[in-house]
């Protein structure tokens, strides 16, 4: 593949609901959109960053920088990019930003596997023609809310249920839902508001037969997280501890957690993506794909990834119209009874619509290969 242009836009979509964590509420997307042109094909990925540093240190600010000034350089340094396994090792110089790096790569695997005319899915090696699929639901105002908008979903039929926690508003709240939905399947995502002190709360948690607990502890830890792992039953899952292939393995040579969440952007792309995927599968580690609130070009990339055959969890990659009042992919992504159908077409299997892409970008830049290369 030569890679003859590279196109930057910052992208924002309007929620259709308040999406609250513990660390905040979202009433807007702004993330940036990555389209790399080949001679033949355009292949689009997605930087799943945020305005503020509140997940990770990354933002959109920061990622475009990254990319326009250090990541697009060094692709344009290499006359072809044969295959797009190689990205991760040209990026590697580069310390973190694994958005950033996440969203040109993903472009790539795109462009790949246009080029090759096969689906991004077995361009990764994946093997199912459908994916079940799971949904995350932010914080409520009341546990009365909080019911009514699960039991919306459990009619909907997804498979799995993810219900956002935060410190007095955890134990009581789930044992109610637990209450009315005795048998669905369900999880809490702490996104580390809680610590050690805490043992008790996931004590009592340990009695509402969720399927796991996700990041309850500090975003960088997994020492104390292999403490409490070691004091309750339910499986922790980790997300915001796991960077990279390395910091997996550290996690599951500690008994840090018995699950791990595979975010695309998180880790720094597909490649890494795949190869965490692979390690756990070795050591009985089972994954699942999680969620950035993405627009239907990230969504496409998680539908992917979620193919291969590890990911035996339901992921977080629910409809487009759970999200937005219109998507910026056609067709746009459609759950049915949980389950989530693998594109046929050749790459992400979705396209990208320029007449919405114009709608709602705020900014945008085009890089060309000679202005690097003389």
């Amino acid at each position: 593949m030569k890679i003859q242009k590279i196109k930057l836009r910052r992208m924002q979509l309007e929620l259709k609901d308040p999406f609250q964590t513990s660390f905040g509420t979202q009433t807007e997307r702004e993330f940036i959109l990555v389209e790399v042109y080949g001679d033949h094909h355009v292949g689009y990925g997605e930087c799943v960053v945020t305005s503020k540093p509140l997940y990770n240190e990354e933002t959109v600010k920061t990622a475009w920088h990254i990319m326009e000034d250090f990541l697009i350089p060094i692709l344009y340094e290499h006359n072809e990019i044969h295959h797009p396994d190689k990205v991760r090792e040209l990026f590697k110089p580069i310390r973190r930003n694994n958005m950033a790096k996440a969203a040109l790569e993903g472009a790539i695997w795109d462009l790949y596997a246009k080029e090759k005319n096969i689906t991004l899915s077995r361009a990764l090696g994946g093997n199912k023609d459908v994916i079940e699929v799971g949904i995350s639901i932010g914080i409520q105002e009341t546990t009365d809310e909080l019911i009514s908008v699960v039991g919306k979903y459990v009619n909907k039929g997804y498979k799995r249920i993810k219900i956002k926690i935060k410190p007095g508003q955890d134990v009581s709240t789930l044992r109610k839902v637990r209450e009315v939905f005795p048998h669905i399947r369900m999880m809490a995502d702490a996104n580390s508001a809680y610590t050690l002190d805490d043992v008790e709360v996931f004590k009592e948690l340990d009695k509402l037969n969720l399927m796991m607990i996700e990041q309850p502890l500090s975003h960088d830890d997994i020492v104390d997280h292999a403490k409490l792992q070691s004091v309750i039953n339910t499986p922790i899952c980790l997300d915001e501890s796991i960077h990279s292939l390395d910091d997996a393995r550290k996690a599951i040579e500690l008994g840090s957690c018995k699950i791990i969440n595979i975010k695309i952007g998180r880790v720094g792309g597909l490649t890494e993506s795949k190869k965490i995927h692979d390690y756990c599968e070795i050591h009985g580690i089972p994954v699942w794909c999680g969620g950035m609130l993405e627009s239907g070009v990230g969504r496409a990339h998680n539908i992917a990834i979620t193919s291969l055959s590890n990911f035996i969890l339901p992921g977080d990659t629910a409809s487009s119209s759970r999200y937005w009042y219109e998507d910026i992919i056609s067709p746009e992504v459609i759950v049915e009874k949980g389950l989530i159908k693998i594109p046929h077409l050749p790459g992400i299997g979705y396209s990208p619509q320029e007449s919405l892409l114009d709608k709602y970008t705020l900014e945008r830049k085009e890089l060309f290969r000679d202005q690097y290369v003389v």
